[in-house]
């Protein structure tokens, strides 16, 4: 076991002195690092430093802890807290940065990227691999390499050609040579002297290059303003036809700056606008009760079976207009609710030889809910969806068409991006409406690594140009998804929108803070440090102020959090939905106004009986013979249409609107068609002679078989579809005779889930997962450091100890009455060694009952399993 005292020599060392708040802290921010358990705190230093998990912990930096992860980059290595600061704040010390900069650097040792006491700053190696600039993958910095590094590949003469030119005395060796040239650079005073000699147009070159790229192109023959700076190292070449500006030179040029802008602080997100808080909640209300009729009429258009499914998987582009059409939507809005009701589980395919998309059971469920909750369940599959329905119409990475519906519409970051948009809209005030450019500045600002998902591998700190990346564009695309969904009203968050996020106080700052913001935190290096709390080591003290980073969203809540805020959310919204209503007004014009929500049955029966006319704060029916038929092949008299219209209108029935119906019943059924392949049957021959005469029967292909009977080379619907074409009122009837009731089947998909969103990494570990974790990592690597005394036969470096089943006994049972640790060797049933530190409590019948510290439990273990014992050392 390390001492506190003494400066951690490792990164394993680092975290071995941590305390068990501080590596649950790691493992919670990274939790790749416990996808399995590690062994100990070796296993998970090693993985810590993973190629894969340290870009991943890299993405989820924001700028200034980014920056300061590259300035250490480029710092020596290792470097000191001053040093740090020096490249962070420059010569003229930023007061902003230094107040940010112990922040940044506890957070980096919080994730276990940075290591060491402020004297001895170590960045973990493979950060620095990613973030150090090559000539193949410049630094954000701009800096180029080190004098050291450019002129690793230079003859002795050429280097010592260049300290004389710089006026400095020859050395004996070209490590020297580089060792003074590099301290000539680093000197203000004699490179402000230098470069006081030098010709104005050296000085042009060496502005261009200062904030980088640092490389430049110089011909065979180069101009002499370029000679004087290459014979004096202030550019060295690196290859034919190319020179850099080492990084020394750069820096002085700079005023010490590693950046040109560090951002300590986050942008402000600007208000666009704001609204009173009640008139935002009733927006937001009266958009969430839009959105529930549009997902109920998508669905019931596709009640007797939807679109059918592409072969690649999908809907068709035209089947996306029609659906646009039907809902009086553009295409891409038709496309968010589509994929809405696909994530909420009310919409899949019907998994049949001719499949088609349908609504499912769960459907049915839904909408005998109350429309609050209703609307619940909608806001929640949008928040935690990874389906992207902004990406519909674009291009994969194949060039193929993205279709809704279709594979290749998930992405991982979609919910951290919605979470963190509604998480800046509950910082601002109460009916505060954002502006989009400043919101995503600030987005930006948090996650500036995080580049489009499904694109080529980005080194992680490179510069990044072209298309708007992906986080972009969801995070432009949120917004009018809430503002549809009724989240949001008139751009600002709704109370109800509020309550389903679940993470803001009623003053929409974040329920919990960062863990760089909970004052004193610990370092790696001892016991701990905070705003010049007590170091870790010699000069490992941080500046006495201490900076407040901002508030940001939680992590996205549990299942069981969810729902009691989905539950919360419904409560504030039932109240703002306007109840459904059990009447509608009647006109002479044979149209019906609905002059809000109607009740379910009054809405199902009227959507038959009705078309509807138009939408919006008052819905128009409107009555046509097509539609009275309608109603009446599903089995309604007109009777009944005459009492239901009577018992739901608050004006009198209008009397056209009477005559249509009975009209309309009047010639209803005096035509019957059945399957012959088809036949027309009718008692009034004259009818039947009227038919045979008209030449829109002629693609019928009708023939008189009896005076009442016509056959027709046409099956029974197409039959119908015709005759009713030409104005008449046929009804289907059975073989029986019987008129057949066509009401609407609804189809319905075997039960099906809701779509499972794409994970972006390991889930975030609850607390039991933490404790036993951290529990099974300690007593892990108490096996594996403690020390032991030499005994027996066992072996040095590591391996199993072996020892003679008699010394094992004889050993195990004077432990059981002295009460001291063991270490052993153990071999499982399956053949795996492993390495235990136990402390025996009772052997008998050749076992050893001991308490295991490894595993921190009471073990039953059998002797002959047991490769050896060794009694630990004294210390």
């Amino acid at each position: 076991m390390s001492n506190p005292a003494t400066p951690p020599r490792s990164l394993a060392e680092a975290l071995r002195a941590r305390d068990d708040a501080s590596l649950a802290a790691l493992l919670r921010s990274r939790p790749d690092l416990v996808t399995p358990v590690p062994g100990d705190l070796t296993q998970l230093a090693t993985r810590a430093g993973t190629r894969a998990s340290v870009l991943r912990a890299l993405e989820r930096l924001d700028l200034f802890v980014l920056q300061t992860a590259q300035a250490l980059a480029v710092a020596a290595d290792p470097a000191s807290y001053d040093e740090l600061l020096g490249l962070m704040a420059g010569d003229a010390g930023d007061r902003a940065v230094a107040a940010a900069l112990p922040d940044a650097l506890a957070t980096l040792r919080e994730q276990a990227l940075v290591w060491g006491g402020d004297d001895r700053l170590r960045l973990v190696r493979t950060a620095r691999e990613v973030l150090a600039p090559t000539p193949q993958h410049p630094s954000p910095t701009g800096l180029g390499p080190t004098v050291r590094e450019a002129t690793a590949g230079m003859s002795p003469g050429r280097i010592q050609e260049i300290v004389t030119a710089a006026g400095l005395p020859s050395t004996h060796d070209s490590v020297s040579a580089v060792a003074a040239l590099s301290a000539l650079f680093t000197d203000r005073a004699r490179m402000a002297a230098l470069l006081s000699g030098a010709p104005a147009e050296s000085r042009e070159v060496l502005a261009r290059l200062v904030w980088g790229p640092p490389y430049g192109q110089v011909t065979a023959e180069p101009a002499a303003h370029l000679r004087w700076l290459l014979d004096r190292g202030l550019l060295l070449p690196t290859a034919p036809g190319t020179v850099v500006l080492p990084r020394e030179v750069a820096l002085h040029l700079r005023e010490g700056r590693a950046h040109r802008a560090p951002e300590a602080v986050p942008p402000p997100v600007e208000t666009a606008a704001t609204h009173p808080a009640q008139v935002v909640d009733a927006t937001a209300a009266g958009q969430a009760y839009t959105a529930l009729a549009t997902v109920a009429d998508l669905l019931k258009d596709w009640d007797e079976g939807g679109p059918t499914v592409l072969r690649a998987g999908g809907l068709s582009v035209r089947d996306l207009k029609r659906t646009a059409v039907a809902l009086d939507v553009s295409e891409p809005v038709a496309a968010f609710w589509v994929e809405l009701a696909y994530a909420a589980g009310l919409l899949a395919s019907d998994g049949e030889a001719d499949e088609r998309y349908a609504a499912t059971p769960a459907y049915d469920e839904w909408l005998e809910l109350p429309p609050a909750e209703r609307w619940a369940r909608l806001a929640e599959a949008w928040l935690t969806a990874t389906r992207t329905p902004g990406l519909v119409g674009g291009r994969d990475t194949k060039d193929r068409t993205l279709a809704a519906l279709g594979p290749g519409l998930d992405r991982s970051v979609a919910p951290e991006v919605r979470r963190r948009v509604l998480g800046l809209l509950a910082a601002l005030p109460e009916g505060a409406a954002p502006d989009p450019d400043s919101m995503l500045a600030r987005l930006r600002w948090e996650r500036p690594l995080r580049g489009p998902v499904g694109a080529p591998e980005r080194e992680a700190g490179r510069p990044r140009g072209g298309e708007e990346d992906l986080r972009s564009r969801i995070a432009r695309w949120t917004p009018a998804e809430a503002e549809l969904l009724g989240i949001t009203g008139r751009g600002a968050l709704s109370a109800h929108g509020r309550a389903l996020l679940g993470a803001f106080g009623p003053a929409g700052t974040a329920a919990s803070a960062p863990a760089s913001s909970r004052g004193p935190r610990r370092s790696d290096g001892g016991p701990g440090t905070g705003s010049g709390g007590p170091a870790d080591g010699p000069g490992d003290k941080l500046p006495a102020h201490h900076h407040r980073r901002p508030p940001v969203p939680r992590e996205p809540l549990a299942p069981a959090e969810r729902a009691a805020a989905a539950t919360v959310a419904a409560g504030l919204l039932a109240p703002l939905l306007p109840e459904p209503l059990d009447h509608v007004l009647l006109q002479a014009d044979l149209t019906a106004v609905a002059p809000g929500p109607l009740e379910r049955p009054l809405a199902d029966t009227l959507g038959v009986l009705a078309d509807v006319e138009s939408k919006g704060g008052a819905t128009v029916y409107r009555f046509t013979p097509a539609s009275v038929r309608r109603a009446l092949d599903a089995g309604r008299t007109a009777a009944d249409l005459h009492a239901f219209l009577a018992a739901h209108s608050r004006t009198p029935v209008p009397q056209p609107l009477t005559y249509l119906i009975d009209d309309v019943a009047r010639k209803h059924g005096r035509l019957r068609v059945g399957a012959a392949s088809a036949y027309v049957r009718c008692d009034d021959d004259a009818l039947l002679n009227e038919i045979l005469a008209d030449r829109r029967s002629a693609a019928l292909r009708l023939r008189r078989l009896a005076p009442t009977v016509l056959a027709a080379q046409a099956d029974p619907a197409a039959l119908l579809e015709g005759l009713r074409a030409m104005g008449y009122a046929p009804a289907a009837e059975s073989a029986e005779g019987d008129v057949l009731i066509a009401r609407a089947h609804a189809h319905r998909t075997p039960p099906r889930t809701a779509p499972e969103p794409v994970p972006d990494g390991p889930p975030v570990p609850d607390a039991t997962l933490l404790s036993a974790a951290i529990r099974a990592i300690r007593a892990g690597d108490l096996a594996a450091t403690t020390s032991r005394r030499p005994a027996g036969a066992a072996t040095a470096g590591g391996d199993l100890p072996r020892t003679s089943s008699a010394e094992t006994l004889a050993t195990m049972q004077a432990a059981v009455l002295t009460g001291e640790a063991l270490w052993i060797g153990y071999v499982n049933a399956e053949g795996t060694a492993s390495q235990r530190v136990i402390a025996p409590i009772r052997v008998e019948g050749g076992f050893v009952t001991a308490y295991d510290h490894t595993a921190d439990e009471v073990r039953t273990y059998p002797l002959h399993r047991v490769t050896g014992v060794a009694e630990l050392a004294a210390d």
